[in-house]
């Protein structure tokens, strides 16, 4: 519960009161590795908080093939956030890729404490909007540069991931196959 308070903190520091109500909603679970947070088609009704491991936000492409939209790395908040808000069915399922351990609130519980605590509501902005930029930065990496250097901001981004989950899931977040990932990590190791 302490690296949620320090989540907190880190976006926008809460009153104390604020901070006992909100981490009032959240319960601890765990993820087990290859098991869902939320799988397409569900309709989202919680959100947590990460405080160890990795998960995914993919989905299917119309043949099959997975693409990896989203990683997420402790400490963050996982659930689909479209699905939370509109209240329609998840376009993109979250799945741990390592045991994760988790701290579990109703979304609807938690946004209702806006209504009385103005500070949570101006944190779930600063977070909404710290996650709007690391989007826009994503589709603008995706768009722009080429797999090497991706591949290279992945590694500052994420340097401990690499070593935790499989190469094919940083292929499909980085938008190229397994082998062009093989290719460019031992052109890293040559040079």
């Amino acid at each position: 519960m302490q690296s949620l308070r320090t989540f907190f903190a880190q976006h926008h520091p809460l009153k104390a009161t604020t901070m006992r109500q909100a981490t009032a909603l959240f319960s601890p679970a765990t993820l087990r590795k290859n098991h869902f947070f939320i799988r397409e088609g569900e309709i989202a009704r919680n959100l947590a908080f990460l405080e160890s491991g990795i998960v995914r936000g993919f989905y299917r492409k119309d043949n099959g093939e997975e693409f990896n939209k989203v990683l997420f790395s402790a400490p963050s908040f996982i659930g689909d956030y479209a699905s939370l808000i509109c209240g329609r069915p998840a376009l993109v399922s979250q799945q741990a890729l390592t045991d994760a351990r988790i701290w579990v609130a109703d979304y609807r519980q938690f946004t209702l404490l806006y209504e009385t605590c103005p500070d949570l509501e101006r944190f779930a902005r600063k977070w909404a909007e710290a996650i709007f930029v690391q989007k826009e930065q994503r589709e603008i990496e995706l768009a722009s540069l080429d797999a090497a250097r991706r591949y290279h901001n992945f590694r500052k981004a994420f340097p401990e991931v690499e070593q935790q989950i499989p190469q094919y899931h940083i292929a499909s977040w980085l938008g190229i196959s397994p082998s062009h990932l093989s290719r460019i990590r031992r052109k890293i190791t040559v040079t």
